[in-house]
């Protein structure tokens, strides 16, 4: 079997995302069934807006860490030194990390210190202009999957349907754990299209979206439960 078809609940291939102080007060609100993962956006607390560990622990689904670049939709211009210090900080919080492709080289001590503590490895692509080639993506895919990857997110702006296909044509020949899912005017529909063909991740927001396209978490497992096998 296809382990990117893996039959899994709707909430459990939800991720809800927290980049604000109300969204992690929603997450806190959570049970471990409500969703797959809570995603824990440190990057944006980078201004001394006050995260501390115990918010973090209050939350109730598993905890992913992510501390994003900013060419790729990271708040505050962070430096990879600082980013890696704050995955570091609460790293023993989480039960997985996102970890950006291009970021790897630079972030291979929190790697190993992720397998040490069987934190699972999410290594990420995201382009907002557009969708890369079939042949492109899958590049990416190969490369990410030989860093270490756990599982492989994708995410690029769907413009059209043409851009949706190459999405869904590199979901259903993935032969390990991969996330795709649009962003921009075909976000929204991307993303339970690709959820019905496997991605294992899929991303919705708590309080308010980071990206065009997504949907409230709790509303994309609505209907994730509806249109799921």
């Amino acid at each position: 079997m296809n382990p990117s078809r893996k039959a899994l609940p709707a909430a459990q291939r939800v991720v809800a995302a927290a980049h604000t102080s109300a969204g992690v007060r929603l997450a806190q609100g959570l049970g471990a069934r409500d969703c797959g993962y809570v995603e824990v956006r440190l990057d944006a607390w980078s201004a001394g807006r006050g995260l501390k560990a115990e918010d973090i622990q209050r939350i109730g689904p598993p905890v992913l860490l992510t501390a994003r670049h900013p060419a790729e939709g990271g708040v505050g211009s962070l430096s990879s030194s600082r980013r890696r210090a704050c995955l570091e900080e609460y790293l023993t919080l989480a039960r997985a990390v996102d970890i950006e492709l291009r970021s790897v080289p630079s972030m291979a001590r929190l790697m190993e210190a992720a397998t040490r503590r069987r934190v699972r490895k999410v290594i990420s692509f995201h382009d907002f202009r557009g969708t890369p080639s079939l042949m492109r993506l899958r590049e990416v895919l190969r490369r990410s999957q030989s860093a270490g990857a756990d599982i492989v997110k994708i995410a690029t702006h769907i413009g059209s349907v043409r851009d949706l296909g190459v999405l869904l044509q590199l979901q259903a020949s993935a032969r390990a754990p991969l996330a795709t899912m649009g962003m921009g005017p075909l976000g929204k529909v991307s993303r339970l299209v690709l959820a019905a063909a496997g991605s294992r991740l899929n991303y919705g927001y708590l309080d308010k979206p980071q990206v065009p396209g997504q949907w409230p978490a709790l509303e994309l497992v609505r209907r994730l439960g509806e249109v799921l096998p």
